[in-house]
């Protein structure tokens, strides 16, 4: 089979169909497939090994790392990543997989928490590990980066920057710039929703209302760069301008389709993290309110004896 390059990458000889778009294939640049598949292995082997010791590990989040790390090998380790080097729809429904499935997916999987629960502790070598990841977490770096003031403009500007200046093309040049571009989408995901979903120990930590408003301030600016691509009407980068010949493929057209894309892949995850963030509020309180009656148990509900007490004090000076 007589495969096509594309600035040093791997593109398919034969058009799209939904039977092409998931055959596998791997190549030397295939980075973050290979990732995906050392990921899968070293979470399940934590979750085992935590399990050796009597510690049960929630299932559901074992199945949302599969799923987060399937999704990464999906559009990066098939053909679909070969076809996102040259059609514009397809290299969008890559990037929004990306920056808002994988993320989201890899964070509910909790494997921060994952990682200190079955790392090795003490002062020597094999306790450096988590004590590199403690510091890490606690650090005026990951305090900065995870600083709403960093994430939010970085998740607008991997739109916004990326596409409307001449970067993306430069970045699809290469085969290192483009595996660059694919990291950060994945980063800039990780980082956005890491504070929000806060399904593990962060340098930040937001009240839920916090939470809930910074989900909310990309909306617009995602919404409006979906439609500003499907109204276009001329190529917004000249990466995908020149689609095999053979291919029947309309620019304009794709590149309108590439925009709907962005516009309609927002609102699925942004209600899946809200859902998220509801369930954490309500659980909270609950959790909240079980301490407090605990604590009234503890001390046989001392606070209200001792109010009650300065009441009846207050009314025999009164009188």
């Amino acid at each position: 089979m007589d495969h096509g390059q594309h600035s040093g990458m791997w593109v398919p000889s034969e058009p799209p169909t939904w039977g092409r778009m998931f055959l596998v294939h791997l190549d030397p640049w295939s980075v973050l497939a290979v990732a995906s598949i050392v990921g899968l292995v070293v979470y399940v082997l934590a979750v085992v090994r935590l399990r050796r010791t009597g510690v049960s590990w929630p299932w559901w989040r074992t199945l949302a790392w599969v799923a987060g790390t399937a999704s990464l090998f999906a559009v990066t380790g098939t053909w679909t990543n070969g076809y996102s080097m040259v059609l514009f729809s397809v290299h969008m429904t890559q990037h929004m997989v990306l920056s808002l499935i994988t993320p989201l997916l890899l964070l509910l999987a909790a494997p921060v928490t994952l990682a200190l629960r079955t790392l090795p502790r003490g002062k020597g070598a094999a306790g450096v590990p988590r004590a590199l990841l403690l510091n890490a977490l606690h650090s005026r770096l990951g305090r900065f980066v995870a600083h709403p003031l960093f994430t939010v403009p970085l998740f607008i500007a991997s739109l916004y920057g990326v596409y409307f200046t001449p970067l993306f093309d430069a970045l699809m040049s290469n085969p290192v710039g483009h595996q660059f571009m694919l990291a950060h989408f994945v980063v800039t995901g990780l980082l956005f929703f890491g504070p929000i979903v806060a399904q593990d120990p962060w340098p930040r930590t937001l009240t839920h209302p916090g939470r809930m408003l910074e989900l909310f301030l990309p909306v617009p600016f995602h919404a409006f760069f979906g439609v500003a691509i499907m109204m276009a009407g001329s190529a917004v980068v000249d990466s995908f301008g020149d689609p095999p010949a053979d291919w029947g493929v309309d620019v304009l057209r794709d590149q309108g389709v590439a925009g709907g894309i962005v516009w309609a892949f927002g609102e699925l995850p942004t209600v899946l993290v809200l859902l998220v963030v509801f369930f954490s509020w309500a659980s909270s309180e609950e959790r909240r309110g079980k301490a407090i009656d605990r604590a009234a148990d503890r001390t046989d509900d001392a606070e209200r004896v001792a109010y009650n007490a300065r009441l009846r004090a207050m009314a025999q000076q009164d009188h």
